[in-house]
């Protein structure tokens, strides 16, 4: 699963990252197909770290105006994964 072809939220891919652990815990599988899954466990892993970081940047923005009142400020950035 590619998370850059497929459209897949935060949550779906962490759930994915979960399954391919207890698959290579568990053991029972091939060189090739660990090694496929060690691939996709790592891609998924920098998405969810994408989209953590553009996240973290939109939460960023609420910056306190002079009167210490809270402001909210547009996010401009699309982020590293187009979104």
């Amino acid at each position: 699963m590619k998370a850059e072809k497929k459209k897949i939220k935060f949550e779906e891919a962490l759930a994915r990252i979960e399954e391919i652990a207890r698959l290579l815990e568990e053991g029972g599988i091939g060189l090739e197909e660990s090694l496929e899954l060690f691939n996709e466990g790592i891609e998924l892993s920098r998405f969810c770290t994408g989209k953590l970081e553009e996240t973290k940047k939109k939460v960023e923005i609420l910056a306190r105006s002079v009167d210490g009142a809270m402001q909210v400020k547009k996010y401009e950035g699309g982020g590293e994964n187009g979104e």
